[in-house]
Formats: structure tokens, C-alpha cells, sequence
């Protein structure tokens, strides 16, 4: 009986295996998404202490003179802690699921010139920019983070330094990569 033998590939048998991973635009460095972060923070704060001024403390003199209005800055805060919720979860969401060249960019992302992509490679829209950054980034890593204080915020954003494909825990749990743009 002839003895079967496996038929070799063409190239031979020592032709190098495709590397699974990402095979899409460059990734992102961690310094570039470090730089694209503080940028955002910073763009959030600035209306953010504005928004306490002119409510909260224009509220507490609405009454002018020496007065104080308690009545008027408890219903001034509760009103910028209302916006300020707004902005902080619409901002990324609705910057990101921008159409044409802005897409997949908060500002801060734009300024150093990477973008958010899903792994499918269709353009970024609301709906997984709220679940990336609102519901994973946000929520679950904030609730992790109240039990062990700043472990998994931390963790969450070294991850890309030693991920072959620079991708943050938020990242894979949302499908998504850092591409520069």
C-alpha cells in the first residue's frame, strides 16, 4: 500500500504564517493618545468652570448687595451638575460619530491626529462612540475603579503600552483600534 503524503504548499513548507492582528492603518502610540486625552480635558474643563461661574455663583448673587441667595445657588449647581453630565457623556459620542474626515475624532484626537476606528472598519457612529467611551470607559472601568481605587483606571489606560496592537482594555472590550488619522 502507498504510503500518503501531505502536499506541499506552493512556496514550500517554510513560507512564513500570516500574524493574526490588526492589518489596518498605523497604530496610534500611547504618547499620541496620552497628548489626545489631556487635550480633551482640558476642552471639557474650560466650559465646565465657566458653566460653575455664570450658574452657580451668578446664581448666589442674584440678589445683589450683601445678600446671599442659598435658595438660588442650590438650584444653580444642581442645574451645572445637570450640563455638566450632559457634556461630559455627549461630548466624545457626537464628536466621534462626526461624518467625513472628523469621524472616530474627539477634538483633542483631531489635534494630534488619530482617530477611533471599529475593527470593521465602517465609520464610527453614536451608538458604539457611546458604548466605548460612556458605558466602558466610563461606567464599567469608574465602578471598577470605586472598588479599587485608580487600579483599573490606571490599568485600563498603560494597556496599550504593552499590547501588541497599542489597544486599551476599552478598546478591545468595544472592538475598536487607535489609528493615526
Amino acid at each position: 500500500m502507498a504510503e500518503s503524503r501531505p502536499e506541499v504548499p506552493p512556496g514550500g513548507w517554510h513560507q512564513p504564517m500570516p500574524r493574526p492582528g490588526w492589518e489596518g492603518a498605523r497604530l496610534a502610540s500611547w504618547g499620541s493618545r496620552a497628548g489626545a486625552w489631556l487635550i480633551d480635558g482640558v476642552v471639557l474643563l474650560v466650559p465646565i468652570i465657566a458653566l460653575f461661574f455664570l450658574l452657580v455663583a451668578g446664581a448666589a448673587g442674584i440678589s445683589g448687595g450683601d445678600d446671599f441667595s442659598l435658595g438660588a445657588a442650590i438650584v444653580g449647581l444642581v442645574l451645572w451638575v445637570i450640563l455638566v453630565c450632559a457634556v461630559t457623556l455627549f461630548y466624545a459620542p457626537v464628536l466621534m460619530a462626526r461624518r467625513g474626515p472628523g469621524n472616530g475624532q474627539t477634538l483633542g484626537k483631531q489635534m494630534v491626529g488619530i482617530r477611533v476606528v471599529p475593527d470593521g472598519g465602517e465609520p464610527m457612529t453614536f451608538w458604539p462612540g457611546a458604548l466605548r467611551e460612556v458605558v466602558i470607559k466610563g461606567l464599567a472601568v469608574g465602578v471598577a475603579s470605586t472598588f479599587i481605587p485608580f487600579v483599573p483606571w490606571l490599568l485600563d489606560n498603560l494597556w496599550p503600552l504593552w499590547d501588541d496592537e497599542n489597544r486599551a482594555l476599552h478598546d478591545m472590550a468595544a472592538s475598536t483600534h487607535v489609528v493615526r488619522a
